[in-house]
């Protein structure tokens, strides 16, 4: 067995204007999406997937929270912090060998994203 990828499924308020942030703020392109009206889809970039849910039983919202490990990190914490985005962690580097920052979407779920410190972890 192989374990192939991993999609982390957020719950949120409104599955619009979540899908409008990751597009347009966070730079993710719509995957798909499911229902009349959707009320599930995914949003990708590069190799990572983020599944959007919003169901009246789908709680609580807000509360999930997942890491990115990322390259280029400083240029786009910058673009983000431009964009408006609510940063929870801003960027700095960190003990355990990384650099990196926390936002939030707009349904409360946080995003870290992170990059190794050049020198850190290599034998």
């Amino acid at each position: 067995m192989k374990i192939q990828s991993i999609s982390p499924i957020f719950s949120v308020t409104d599955l619009a204007q979540s899908i409008d942030f990751y597009r347009q703020v966070l730079g993710f392109d719509l995957a798909w999406s499911w229902g009349e009206p959707p009320n599930i889809a995914a949003v990708c970039r590069d190799s990572v997937e983020i599944m959007l849910i919003q169901r009246a039983d789908a709680k609580p919202v807000g509360a999930s929270h997942t890491s990115l490990v990322v390259s280029g990190i400083d240029d786009y914490y910058s673009t983000l912090v431009d964009s408006g985005v609510t940063v929870v962690v801003p960027i700095g580097e960190r003990p355990y060998g990384m650099r990196d920052f926390r936002i939030s979407d707009p349904s409360g779920n946080e995003l870290s994203f992170g990059q190794v410190i050049a020198g850190e972890g290599e034998a």
